[in-house]
């Protein structure tokens, strides 16, 4: 089975070729029995560039229309909620009533990274000391 031409550097790869001619330099590849200094290897070149370029639209297409497929049968992509509303609910309760962070990551069982990236999601900050509500 051949091998398929480089997905992400196809683009940059006909790019180099490009300017490798405009500055009188040929492109030859030893596996391919490509060419470039012939009208017919540089239309083979072009060629598998486009079906690159193709292949990559294509994948592409099929991912968005996965991933569209899974929302419409209610699947989220990503990592799974460690923090469910309720549980930030509690935790927010905790720091509000003065517990301390450390506190809360020990109580409830969530690394403080967690907390604070929970913590700025919902816009809470700590009031300042001595102008609580």
């Amino acid at each position: 089975m051949e091998a398929r031409p480089a997905r992400p550097v196809a683009a940059h790869l006909l790019t180099t070729v490009t300017d490798l001619k405009v500055r009188g330099i040929a492109f030859r590849s030893l596996t391919e029995q490509m060419d470039t200094t012939t009208a017919q290897g540089e239309l083979v070149f072009h060629i598998f560039g486009a079906l690159a370029q193709f292949e990559r639209s294509l994948i592409q297409e099929r991912v968005q229309a996965g991933l569209a497929a899974a929302a419409r049968r209610g699947r989220r992509g990503g990592r799974p909620v460690t923090i469910n509303a309720e549980k930030l609910g509690a935790v927010r309760a905790a720091l509000d009533s003065g517990a301390t962070k450390a506190a809360v990551c020990r109580t409830f069982g969530i690394k403080r990274s967690t907390l604070i990236d929970s913590l700025a999601q919902i816009g809470w900050s700590a009031a300042p000391k001595g102008q609580e509500a």
